[in-house]
């Protein structure tokens, strides 16, 4: 099922780098931006990950919760988090639940070899649980640009 605007986002409720347990209910009344990379301390997903560090002030400020999310252990996320001095929270889907409810599990091509991995999508979640923005294919270093006019746009 693939999910588009308007719909309400997918509850999830999963441990993050500290083994916390996070649900996306637990954040009625705030903004969130969920957004899925596919492996820890790999080039793309360091940059983007440090991209949200670099501006997560800006973020807060405007009240928005980030959760990040892999299929990758909660260790692997703490030892990412830790190496990065990343800021908000990891999420750990090593069953692969919340992949699979937003639609990103899927194949994917490298060198011309084809396999299953986490697509680097985004969503970003209004305080009312609905999906008010999908980032499909997203740049890693021109994401949080797209995140924040979209959000100055929205509030």
């Amino acid at each position: 099922m693939k999910l588009k605007l308007g719909d309400k986002a997918p509850d999830f409720a999963l441990p993050d780098q500290l083994g916390a347990m996070h649900s996306l209910k637990d954040q009625k009344g705030k903004w969130v931006l969920l957004y899925f990379y596919p492996k820890d301390d790999t080039p793309g997903c360091t940059k983007e990950a440090c991209s949200m560090r670099d501006n997560f002030p800006k973020f807060k400020k405007l009240g928005l919760v980030v959760f990040g999310a892999s299929v990758d252990s909660a260790k692997s996320h703490s030892k990412f988090a830790l190496k990065y001095e990343l800021p908000f929270t990891l999420l750990a889907d090593e069953d692969k639940e919340l992949v699979n409810a937003y639609g990103v599990w899927g194949k994917k091509k490298f060198m011309g070899r084809e396999y299953m991995g986490t697509n680097r999508w985004s969503f970003l979640i209004d305080p009312k649980g609905k999906i008010v923005k999908i980032y499909e294919d997203v740049k890693p270093d021109k994401h949080v640009d797209e995140i924040l006019a979209d959000l100055k746009e929205l509030m």
